[in-house]
């Protein structure tokens, strides 16, 4: 990050006088563009602060989430909530790790990996890192289009097409106003929200029992079964892309670049992500809970795949909307999530290989790179095909997030990098820890999936 005097390809940050090198900038053209006002009280402030953790909640209940969730609930009841929980505590501490590394040092975790690492490192890192989001980007566009075929009868391979087009809406809306994007993923949070509180409703579970299910249980060690699907809710909770967005579009607020600002700036941003990552929490287990109490105990208690679930909503609960709100909330999970994985994928090709393509060009390419493989696989083997690839792409994920993981807890705990605001010294001991358990956790999980 470069202060300059003058500098006619830079930008200001409004509050503190500096100007920016914009090739040096992550997400130049809304880097910093989100007005703070420095007297503002502190609901004002906090309201300025939110967003960026909204767009990051949608990947904590993307399309991906939905088929653990879905298992989990049905072959053991409640028992698998204290792991959606635990999983979401976790993954609230990484993206607090995230949005400070990219207020403080000014620089999104895949710039930050290139500034530290080699140029060949560095490079692998971004093929490990543009799979990864291939692999999550598969996910959420299949999720979307399944969405489209349960709702509508559109076939799969149309669905896919249509799905792809939220490229367009990207371009469209960043170039109104970074808000204007924060507002579409908000709004169809709120959308997934209102669908599953409708289920709640329906559905009618009991409130002991998901109490007693927020309380870790033996049984989730001791029972094969439920490790298993324990570690893939946990593997599906933290997505690797998910850590280079939120460092990159916190730096959206135009806030001072110093001491005071940057405390300001984690402050509340950590409570925007915090609030967010909860209410993510609240929709994942509001997936198992649906599925528990209308499959648990019952013979259809094996069930994995959506559109299974899908279609026996409505018959088993005897609400006709059931189906309905289930498909809405799917379609907005996986719309809501491409959204984001669009922005991601720009992000990881420009920090690593700081390329100067234009932003139309690089969104294209990265969201050609998902869409092809779901293309092939649509036409090829139709919707059996898209549900096992919809699997498989939560293998990848588990296997690249570890090359996520530890450089952001390296840099984060470095001094030379993060100066007075480097991790103290039980919040490194506590990430290492919970970055030990994640790797070995998915790396479990896919071994199991290799082996079964």
């Amino acid at each position: 990050m470069h202060k300059e005097e003058v500098a006619t390809n830079s930008i200001p940050t409004g509050n503190d006088g500096w100007r920016y090198a914009r090739d040096e900038v992550s997400l130049p053209e809304s880097f910093s563009s989100v007005k703070i006002s420095p007297n503002a009280g502190f609901w004002r402030t906090l309201l300025a602060f939110a967003g960026p953790g909204l767009m990051v909640a949608v990947g904590y209940m993307d399309p991906g989430n939905w088929a653990t969730d879905i298992a989990g609930g049905a072959q053991f009841g409640y028992m698998l909530l204290s792991v959606i929980l635990i999983s979401n505590f976790m993954a609230i501490l990484l993206q607090h790790l995230a949005l400070k590394l990219g207020v403080v040092t000014g620089r999104d975790l895949a710039q930050a990996c290139r500034d530290h690492y080699s140029r060949p490192v560095s490079f692998v890192l971004w093929v490990l890192c543009q799979i990864a989001i291939i692999a999550c980007d598969l996910a959420e566009v299949i999720g979307a289009a399944i969405a489209l075929n349960l709702l509508f009868g559109i076939p799969i391979v149309y669905g896919v097409i249509i799905t792809a087009l939220d490229v367009l809406m990207v371009l469209f809306l960043q170039s109104k106003g970074f808000r204007y994007i924060e507002s579409i993923v908000g709004g169809l949070i709120f959308v997934i929200f209102a669908c599953f509180m409708y289920e709640m409703a329906v559905s009618s579970p009991p409130i002991a029992a998901i109490l007693v299910g927020l309380i870790p249980s033996p049984q989730i060690v001791y029972n094969p079964n439920a490790l298993y699907i324990a570690i893939g809710i946990l593997g599906a909770t933290v997505m690797p892309h998910n850590l280079y967005l939120h460092s990159s579009i916190v730096q959206t607020r135009n806030f001072a670049r110093d001491d005071i600002g940057k405390a300001m700036a984690i402050k509340f941003a950590s409570i925007d992500s915090t609030v967010s990552l909860l209410f993510a929490l609240v929709i994942n287990a509001a997936i198992l809970i649906l599925a528990a109490a209308t499959f648990y105990g019952t013979e259809h208690a094996g069930i994995t795949d959506i559109a299974d679930a899908y279609n026996l909503l409505t018959p088993l609960l005897g609400a006709s909307f059931a189906s309905i709100a289930f498909g809405i909330a799917l379609l907005a999970s996986g719309q809501s999530s491409t959204l984001t994985g669009t922005l991601a994928g720009q992000i990881v090709m420009e920090g690593f290989l700081k390329i100067r393509l234009p932003r139309w060009m690089i969104r294209v390419i990265t969201r050609g790179l998902a869409i092809i493989p779901a293309m092939i696989v649509a036409i090829l083997y139709g919707e059996r095909g898209t549900g096992e690839l919809l699997v498989f792409s939560q293998v990848i994920l588990a296997l690249q997030l570890g090359f996520a993981v530890v450089p952001l807890v390296t840099f984060t705990s470095d001094k030379a990098k993060m100066g007075k605001f480097v991790n103290p010294l039980w919040l490194t001991v506590l990430a290492w820890g919970i970055t030990a358990v994640i790797i070995s956790l998915n790396a479990y999980l896919v071994l199991q999936i290799f082996i079964g």
